[in-house]
């Protein structure tokens, strides 16, 4: 299913020379966090936020506040991953969606976006899920995926889920195969393994070599 299907029109931005009271009323009917706004031309000039609306002088004219407009958009042909990035970006559960003619056709909405990504078989397809860290300038996809398939796996999705101090941590999503092994060969690659949702045999190994050391040195 293409992302645009998902285009919602069911609210029409609001005209710059309607009331503040207006803008205010609308927020106390919806649960949304920003408002689309349009000049008297039907052109878009962005989104006012829930919070400064109910800031305003009610009596007063969008017109006179449009320097609190936020000016975010996407395109109808976005990709859906830039579209959830947006929406992080500008704090928003609302996403005004433009041609390539600058012509308002809607609104994404948080939710829907956020559900298709859900569908995707990152999230949905059976496996285990890795988090491996190394340094951020000795790492690679490239490499990441040879050591995966190279172990029998079918790796359903990766990403960069943490980056701190030169490290970085990339999550992965792996189908087809036990993780041991991959895990053991993530080591010999220098990979630190950060989590895995599978037994890690040679933790486990590690773990009872101690404790038959400890009741050995308490003979």
């Amino acid at each position: 299913m293409r992302l645009n299907e998902f285009i919602i029109n069911d609210i029409k931005p609001l005209s710059s020379d309607s009331k503040i009271n207006e803008l205010q009323q609308l927020f106390n009917q919806l649960t949304y966090s920003h408002i689309p706004i349009k000049d008297e031309n039907n052109v878009f000039l962005g989104s006012f936020f829930e919070t400064d609306a109910h800031c305003f002088d009610s009596d007063k004219s969008i017109n006179d506040y449009l320097y609190a407009v936020e000016d975010f958009f996407v395109r109808d042909t976005t990709l859906w991953l830039d579209v959830l990035e947006a929406f992080a970006q500008n704090s928003a559960n609302i996403m005004p969606v433009l041609n390539d003619k600058n012509t308002y056709m809607g609104y994404y909405e948080l939710n829907d976006v956020i559900g298709l990504f859900n569908e995707s078989p990152f999230f949905f397809e059976a496996g285990g899920v890795l988090v491996v860290e190394k340094g951020i300038n000795d790492y690679s996809f490239s490499e990441i995926s040879q050591i995966v398939e190279s172990n029998n796996g079918k790796l359903l999705g990766a990403f960069v889920s943490k980056m701190k101090n030169d490290i970085v941590q990339v999550t992965l999503k792996i189908g087809n195969t036990s993780l041991n092994d991959i895990i053991q060969t993530f080591r010999r690659y220098s990979y630190n393994i950060a989590s895995g949702h599978e037994e890690d045999a040679f933790t486990q190994n590690l773990k009872e070599r101690s404790d038959y050391l400890n009741k050995y040195l308490n003979m």
